[in-house]
């Protein structure tokens, strides 16, 4: 009877290069960042261009979200940034930290004033609750992932 064979082995002998596989927090980062680029592309195809800012600054309805120019670029931007983090994993998950950390931020402000983000980005109550539901999934898989633990233990090591 054959011993069962190793992980390593398996993926070796089926042609998978070992390690090639991405993490959680890689495919989470990858498939925010790529939904974020997609909603920034058509945000400026199908929503709000222009450029004003100031505190009665408005948006166009995408969908049913208040966008403009500026909240196409943030939306553009911070796709990008998750894209690149995913690169590996420990970078995933740290970008998946820092993401939801920011948006949480942001979702603050959303609810606080309900109108606008910085004079600049145009906001409705589907736009608090989109970026609710953003910021608990990156910050949800970025500590199942073992973000804050690695953050912890490596600083334990450093010390």
């Amino acid at each position: 009877m054959a011993a069962p064979r190793q992980p390593a082995e398996q993926a070796r002998r089926s042609g998978v290069k070992e390690g090639a596989a991405r993490t959680l927090a890689q495919t989470a980062c990858l498939a925010l960042g790529v939904t974020l680029i997609a909603a920034g592309v058509l945000g400026f195809i199908f929503g709000g261009n222009d450029f004003n800012t100031g505190s009665s600054v408005q948006g166009e309805e995408f969908i049913v979200f208040a966008v403009n120019g500026w909240h196409n670029i943030v939306h553009l931007a911070s796709g990008a940034f998750l894209v690149l983090m995913a690169a590996k994993a420990k970078s995933a998950v740290t970008g998946l930290l820092v993401f939801g950390v920011v948006y949480v931020v942001v979702i603050v402000w959303g609810f606080v004033d309900g109108n606008d983000i910085a004079g600049l980005l145009p906001i409705n109550t589907a736009d608090n609750w989109l970026h609710v539901a953003l910021a608990v999934v990156a910050l949800a898989v970025a500590i199942s992932a073992g973000g804050l633990a690695r953050s912890a233990s490596s600083d334990a090591r450093r010390a």
